[in-house]
């Protein structure tokens, strides 16, 4: 597995501080998917209400609290497919 992968479920387990409610999906450009759902952070691909796109620099600084996702959203650092209510629960976590 990627380290990016591996760094990014640590990360969103720690944010996360449990489980969500939802599903959702986070497709790092060139690494993979990490999933988030009731179960908690998995590296995965499976399908999914909502799925995040964006580049590893992105996604790395989203994780590191540098930019936020809604900025990322609106500038097009981050593409949102599907239920945007689970992006916004999601990025209000994050934030």
């Amino acid at each position: 597995m990627s380290d990016i992968l591996n760094a990014a479920v640590t990360a969103l387990t720690e944010k996360l501080d449990g489980s969500f409610d939802g599903n959702l999906k986070f497709d790092i450009e060139g690494e993979g998917c990490v999933r988030i759902d009731e179960n908690g952070v998995s590296i995965d691909d499976g399908d999914a209400d909502c799925t995040l796109t964006a580049d590893v620099d992105t996604f790395q600084s989203m994780m590191e609290g540098d930019l936020n996702p809604t900025a990322a959203f609106m500038t097009g650092k981050l593409k949102v497919d599907g239920d945007m209510g689970q992006a916004m629960k999601l990025g209000a976590l994050l934030a």
